[in-house]
């Protein structure tokens, strides 16, 4: 916005000697480019409960963070190593390119996707998908504050499902003897509605894909009151009774649960990693992991001047 400021002809006489007045403009706001007003933020954090609009772009339904680096799109779209992973940026997952305050992005497998940006205020951008009707709300961090243990934990439902096992490799000597003893092999299911698990008492599978699953049910993780590092696992079997755990994070690898009922202790390890990119490679996953929003779905009252 610029501002006219008249600056009156008496003001200026004892310097001037003038009696005429001189008209200053001041740019008391200076525009910036639409590429330097996403470089303002190393991360962007997809606030998907903000998301307004009843379609998908699907690489903003699975990414945490994506960040805009010199034409390079970055994306922490694993739960396992956010924070360490290309030093807190996540992956490589496209390109991108920007003109007037239209973003173009070409993704490395959703391929391409154009949005019309909106700066919100100043750490928060809309980004507006004109084919799908569709606004995401980002907003914005350096890295140094960002709080990656608060995103790990408060998304403890998607981290279980970033490997394509869990191998029981402890239990305590301590506890009553339970079902769940025998149980070795723990999976947490993306897709779907998001809440299948499976177990299985094979014991010393070499290859998780030789695995079979014993049992079937959904699975489901609470928050503990006044405890951000604790969760509540509730394994709900199709025809037995449920399990009920409390859940704790050993590291990107390893996870703890103890059995309230019986007084034992397990330790679960991750097998066979699964980098959400969704690719053509081999290490990647075999069904769609999205975030999904918690809040109700609604129409998107932004116009679409494209159309």
């Amino acid at each position: 916005m610029k501002t006219l400021k008249l600056l009156s002809g008496f003001a200026l006489v004892a310097v001037l000697f003038t009696s005429c007045y001189t008209e200053v403009i001041i740019d008391d706001e200076p525009s910036i480019s639409l590429n330097q007003l996403l470089n303002t933020h190393e991360l962007w954090y997809v606030d998907i409960n903000k998301t307004i609009g009843n379609g998908e772009t699907t690489f903003l339904q699975i990414a945490f963070t994506i960040s805009f680096k010199n034409g390079t799109l970055y994306a922490n779209n694993n739960l396992v190593g956010i924070g360490s992973q290309g030093n807190g940026f996540g992956i490589p997952v496209g390109s991108y390119g920007t003109y007037d305050m239209i973003l173009d992005i070409d993704h490395d497998v959703d391929g391409f996707n154009t949005f019309d940006v909106y700066q919100i205020d100043s750490n928060t951008i809309e980004l507006y998908n004109p084919n799908n009707d569709t606004s995401y709300f980002l907003n914005g961090y350096q890295r140094s504050n960002f709080d990656y243990d608060f995103v790990f934990y408060d998304n403890i439902h998607y981290f279980l499902q970033e490997y394509e096992a869990w191998e029981k490799i402890y239990t305590s000597e301590v506890g009553a003897l339970n079902e769940f003893d025998y149980e070795n092999y723990l999976q947490f299911l993306s897709g779907g509605d998001d809440s299948d698990f499976r177990s299985s008492q094979d014991e010393n599978v070499s290859n998780v894909a030789n695995i079979y699953w014993d049992y079937t049910g959904k699975y489901g993780v609470q928050d503990v009151a006044n405890n951000d590092y604790l969760k509540t696992l509730t394994l709900d079997y199709d025809y037995f009774d449920n399990e009920y755990f409390e859940l704790n994070v050993l590291n990107d690898a390893q996870i703890e649960l103890y059995h309230p009922t019986s007084g034992t202790y397990y330790e679960f390890e991750g097998r066979g990693y699964i980098e959400y990119m969704r690719t053509t490679d081999a290490k990647t996953s075999k069904s769609q992991k999205k975030r999904k929003q918690k809040t109700e779905k609604k129409d998107n009252p932004r116009v679409n001047t494209r159309s």
